[in-house]
C-alpha cells in the first residue's frame, strides 16, 4: 500500500524507537517492546502527530488556514492539533466537551488545557452535545465573514484519512521487528487501531478506554472499511485482531486501580509515564494476559503525558 499519493505534512521525528523493557518483561515473565509514540517530537508528542500528518497536509492542499475539531477538556488530539497548527501557521479552535465526569482545577486548568493555550489555541468550552453544535456553527460563521476556510476534524482525528498515519506506522514497525509479535494498543475514537488493523497483518489487541467491547467492534470495523475505500483496496477480515473491554471500567476517562497499578509498574521499573486515560487502560489489559502465543508484545505507547496532571491529587495519592 503506497501512501505517496495522499497530501502529507512532516510533523513527527519517525521512525519513533522501539525500546526492549528488561525490568518490565521481568515483572510480567514475558519479552515486551515499547513502542514510544509518546516521543515523536512535537507537542510534547502522541499517536494523533501520525494522523495530522495526513489531515492537516489534505487541509492544507484544500485551502485552509483555520482549523477546528473537537474532544472532551484534556484531549490529547486537540493539544497536538494545537501544535501542530502553530507549526503549519494555522489557526486553530478548539471546541471541547465536559465528557468526563470530573471537575476541579487539576482537571479543568492544568494539563492538555494549559498547553492549548501555550500552542495558541482558541479553546471554547462547552456543557454539553448542543452548545457544541451551536459553537462550531458560529465558528463557521465567523471563519466565512471574515474570508477564512475551515478544515473539520474529527475526534480524535479517526476518519479514513487520519487512520493513514497508522497504516504508514504499521510498515514502520514491520522494518523494526525480526520477527511475529502481538501488538497491545488502546482505542478511543478508533483511528489508530483502524490504521494498524489495516496494515499489520499479525495479531493485534485493542483495549477498550472509550466504549464497550461491542461498540468498539464497530467502529473499528466501520473505520477499517471507510480506509480500505479511501486506499482503493478490499477491506481486509479482521480476524488477527481482539478487543477486549475487561479493563475499560465505568466509564471514558474513569482509572480504576489496576489502571494506577499499571502506571506504577511502567513508572517504576522503565521511568515511561502513562496515562490514566488511554495507555493506563492498555497496559492494564496487557498486564492482565501478558503471555503472547508467540514472539515479544509490543506495547504501542500512544502518548498522553500532559493528562497526568489533569489528575493530579488522585494521581499523587496512588504513587505515594
Amino acid at each position: 500500500m503506497t501512501l505517496d499519493r495522499f497530501p502529507r505534512v512532516h510533523l513527527g521525528t519517525w521512525p519513533t524507537p522501539l525500546e526492549e523493557a528488561p525490568r518490565l518483561s521481568e515483572a510480567l515473565g514475558t519479552t515486551v517492546l515499547l513502542k514510544r509514540d509518546d516521543v515523536n517530537g512535537l507537542g510534547v508528542g502522541g499517536n494523533k502527530l501520525r494522523k495530522l500528518e495526513f489531515l492537516l497536509g489534505q487541509a492544507l492542499a484544500d485551502g485552509a488556514d483555520t482549523v477546528i475539531t473537537f474532544g472532551a477538556l484534556q484531549t490529547n488530539h486537540g493539544r497536538q492539533t494545537a501544535a501542530a497548527c502553530a507549526k503549519l501557521g494555522l489557526r486553530c479552535e478548539l471546541v471541547l466537551t465536559a465528557k468526563v465526569p470530573r471537575d476541579g482545577d487539576a482537571y479543568e486548568r492544568s494539563g492538555n488545557i494549559i498547553l492549548d493555550h501555550l500552542f495558541g489555541a482558541n479553546v471554547h468550552r462547552c456543557a454539553d452535545a448542543e452548545e457544541t453544535g451551536a459553537t462550531y456553527d458560529r465558528l463557521v460563521a465567523e471563519a466565512a465573514a471574515d474570508g477564512r476556510k475551515v478544515a473539520t476534524l474529527p475526534v480524535g482525528g479517526s476518519d479514513a484519512v487520519g487512520l493513514l498515519g497508522y497504516v504508514a506506522a504499521a510498515e514502520e514497525i514491520r522494518r523494526q521487528l525480526t520477527g511475529p509479535a502481538r501488538i497491545v494498543v488502546a482505542q478511543g475514537s478508533g483511528g489508530t487501531a483502524a490504521g494498524l488493523a489495516l496494515g499489520w497483518g499479525g495479531r493485534l489487541d485493542v483495549a477498550c478506554v472509550g466504549h464497550d467491547a461491542a461498540e468498539s467492534a464497530e467502529t473499528l470495523s466501520a473505520l477499517v472499511a471507510d480506509g480500505a475505500k479511501h486506499l482503493g483496496i478490499d477491506a481486509p477480515a479482521l480476524d488477527h485482531v481482539r478487543i477486549t473491554d475487561r479493563t475499560f471500567g465505568p466509564g471514558y476517562g474513569v482509572p480504576t486501580d489496576e489502571v494506577w497499578e499499571a502506571l506504577r509498574l511502567f513508572g517504576r521499573t522503565e521511568g515511561v509515564v502513562l496515562d490514566p486515560v488511554y495507555t493506563g487502560k492498555a497496559a492494564a489489559a496487557l498486564i492482565a494476559e501478558p503471555r503472547p502465543e508467540e514472539g515479544p508484545v509490543v506495547f504501542w505507547h500512544t502518548g498522553g503525558l500532559p493528562g497526568v496532571f489533569g489528575y493530579g491529587p488522585e494521581a499523587l495519592t496512588a504513587f505515594s
